[in-house]
Formats: structure tokens, sequence, C-alpha cells
């Protein structure tokens, strides 16, 4: 199970250190950049990452009113981590409830000791491999892992399966939405895909294609955040051929 993180800080170079650092544990997701107070919040609150990382050497009071901020939208709040080249802020930190408190240039050890006790306080729960039909006294039992995507038809919805079948659940897309891993998205109104079978995105035609069958399947503007999401996934495990 992934973490997801935000990072507020200007500086380019200091975001490619940690996003380096924390690509070696395999298991943190980034969501995204902002550069101020403004675009942060908003990041946090359109994205609800696990983790936030902020330099507080770039405009510290607004950053810390911004942390206080976010406590007003959000009932889980992200865990928040400081970055200076000083201690300066760190009492300030203290009294803002941060996570932990990094000095740069960015100590691996330090690193290591605040993700381990992050993982300690905060593990990932394992996401269930099946979900449940039920139809009256019938129970049906499918694999995650086997379902291409949903899509809805009324007020039921349709599962397409690996192996070419279609089952039909008498519940609405929406109630199946929150309840599937991770790894499935809406991208549609009337769809859900299971991102692991996605083999490509036209962002030009608002289409992705599946692994396993020859189907194209519309997304539309109000997912777009959600597919410039799962290109940065794919991308990011991927070999690149552009320039």
């Amino acid at each position: 199970m992934e973490y997801s993180y935000v990072i507020i800080d200007s500086d380019a170079v200091s975001n490619l250190q940690l996003t380096t650092f924390l690509e070696a544990y395999g298991d943190f997701t980034c969501s995204g950049f902002a550069k101020n107070p403004d675009d942060g919040l908003n990041h946090i609150l359109k994205y609800t990452p696990d983790l936030v990382f902020i330099n507080l050497d770039q405009k510290a009071q607004p950053l810390f009113q911004m942390v206080v901020e976010m406590h007003q939208y959000l009932l889980e709040i992200p865990m928040v981590i400081g970055i200076s080249k000083s201690k300066k802020y760190a009492y300030d930190a203290i009294k803002n409830g941060f996570f932990d408190y990094w000095l740069l240039p960015f100590n691996e050890f330090d690193i290591r000791k605040s993700l381990l006790k992050l993982r300690k306080r905060n593990p990932k729960v394992k996401e269930p491999t099946t979900i449940c039909l039920k139809s009256y006294n019938d129970f049906q039992y499918l694999n995650t892992a086997d379902i291409l995507y949903l899509q809805a038809d009324n007020n039921t919805t349709e599962f397409f399966m690996r192996d070419g079948t279609v089952v039909n659940a008498f519940k609405t897309l929406k109630t199946f939405e929150n309840k599937l891993p991770q790894n499935f998205i809406r991208i549609h109104q009337s769809y859900i895909v299971n991102t692991d079978y996605v083999s490509r995105i036209n962002f030009g035609k608002n289409i992705c294609a599946l692994k396993e069958i020859e189907k194209n399947l519309p997304f539309s503007k109000s997912y777009k955040d959600k597919m410039d999401q799962l290109k940065k996934i794919l991308s990011k495990n991927s070999v690149s051929s552009l320039n």
C-alpha cells in the first residue's frame, strides 16, 4: 500500500532531491508540487495526501497559517514535515503539530527514521482482494485482480472480467467507487477502471486503452486530474522514449 505526499517548495533542486530519496522506499507516491501557501492548500484539499512536506524558509508564517486553515476543511489531517536550513522555525512547527522537522541539506538517516516512524504510526491496511455482490440470498465473490472495468447501466453496474464474462450487480456505480482497492479509479460518469490494465492514455481523444481486450474507455474532463495522476504513476514505472 502506498503513501501519497505533496511538496510545498519553490526550489526545484530541493524537490528533486526529496522525491529521489522517497522513490527509493517504493511505497511513496507524489501527488503534486506547490510553490506557495495558496497553491499548497489547494493541492492538499484536492489530493488529500497522507504526508505534506513544507519548506519553511519561504513565507514561513503564511505556511503555518495554511496548516491551521487545513484543519478547517479535512476530517483526516495529513502528517506534516517541516524543512529548513536552520532550527529557526522548529518551535513553531512543534506548536502547529508537525510530525517532524528536517534540516537542509537532507540527511538520509533522518529521512529513514522519520519514514519508519510514519509507517509504524500509520500502517497501511492491506486492501481487500475480493468484492462481494449480494442479491437477496445470493452472494457472489469477485477477485478484484480479475476485474478490468465497471460500467454503469442505469441503476445497475456491470463488472467486465478478465476472462470475458460480465457480472451484473443491482447497485449504482457510486456504490462501488470507494469500496474497491486504490488501483480502481473513476474516469467517467459511467466507468471505473482497474488501472493495472491501462495500456495507453490518449489525452487528445480523451480515451484510455486496456490490456487483455481491444477496448477503449472514454474519460471526461471532470476526471482529467485523476488521469494526470495515473499518467505520472505509470510513467514513473516505465522507461520513457521522450527527449
